[in-house]
């Protein structure tokens, strides 16, 4: 819908896509990115998410991370380049008006490791 206005761009930021839940050094679930609830996220949690945004709006569309590594450091935000300042989407990344279909990539995580990542956040959180 928005493809060919100078004006306006929805990029999708796919740094969630193939994130898994972070552990701590017991190989468990690492609550302190979560809140009392154990289904949103912390303080810590919700940094990290905007670190991982923040990112992904500065790496060419096409060149996103698709996944997040939950290490609370906060050398991992990037600084915009200086030679290519600014947000990027599909237009100033080089794909112009190609049809280029970004929702079709393959994911690196096979969906039963969803559903298993998913119970045992429930079974932790009734815990």
């Amino acid at each position: 819908r928005y493809e060919q206005r100078q004006d306006f761009a929805v990029v999708i930021q796919p740094f969630f896509r193939n994130t898994l839940l972070p552990l701590d050094s017991t190989s468990k679930p690492d609550m302190s990115f979560f809140a009392a609830d154990c289904s949103h996220f912390s303080v810590r949690g919700y940094a990290e998410m905007a670190m991982a945004l923040w990112n992904n709006m500065l790496e060419p569309v096409g060149e996103k991370q698709t996944y997040n590594n939950f290490t609370h450091d906060r050398s991992k935000l990037r600084c915009p380049n200086p030679e290519k300042p600014f947000l990027f989407t599909r237009r100033n990344s080089g794909f112009g008006n190609s049809d280029v279909n970004l929702e079709n990539t393959e994911s690196s995580v096979p969906y039963w490791a969803v559903i298993v990542t998913a119970v045992a956040g429930v079974l932790v959180g009734s815990l």
